[in-house]
């Protein structure tokens, strides 16, 4: 399948909030139970970073950046959202967008990445360890779903080589 990477737009929302919505589905992609309106998904998450993956205009995956603190010295550590259509999986889309995310990243100043992954979502696990990111721990029942089960999480992180190095 042929596609481009792209910075993510405002027009892009409807088939990102799409695919978010998709991922809200499987019960492993995030605890959130619904999508944020723009103006609060927006407010929420750094404006550099974001891109979609589309295939003749339609958005196949994406992946952006919140802040993980608002002290100056955290200003470099970022956590990851990645989200790709059910559709498209397995189809490298998620390995081209984190690959992307980590050159563009370094490019903006950022030199930590990482993820919170919901613990069974091994193929989310298995793209960001093959992008070079390493598994720093596990958070036990960090979070109980609404179908009252506890769920674990696996924190990966990416250290640049580039960026924050003196």
């Amino acid at each position: 399948m042929k596609y481009t990477i792209d910075v993510m737009k405002s027009c892009d929302w409807e088939e990102v909030r799409d695919i978010y919505l998709q991922g809200i589905k499987t019960g492993m992609a995030t605890f959130q139970t619904e999508a944020p309106l723009w103006k609060d998904w927006d407010k929420s998450h750094l404006k550099v970073c974001r891109f979609v993956a589309h295939s003749k205009d339609k958005a196949l995956g994406w992946v952006a950046l919140s802040p993980t603190s608002g002290r100056e010295c955290y200003r470099g550590v970022v956590e990851i959202s990645l989200y790709i259509g059910e559709a498209y999986k397995n189809q490298g889309i998620g390995t081209a967008l984190l690959m992307e995310l980590v050159k563009k990243s370094e490019e903006n100043g950022i030199w930590t990445l990482y993820a919170s992954i919901i613990r069974k979502n091994n193929a989310s696990i298995a793209v960001h360890k093959k992008c070079g990111f390493r598994e720093i721990g596990i958070r036990e029942k960090i979070a109980k779903m609404s179908n009252g089960i506890w769920y674990d999480t696996v924190l990966v992180e990416r250290r640049s080589k580039k960026i924050g190095i003196d």
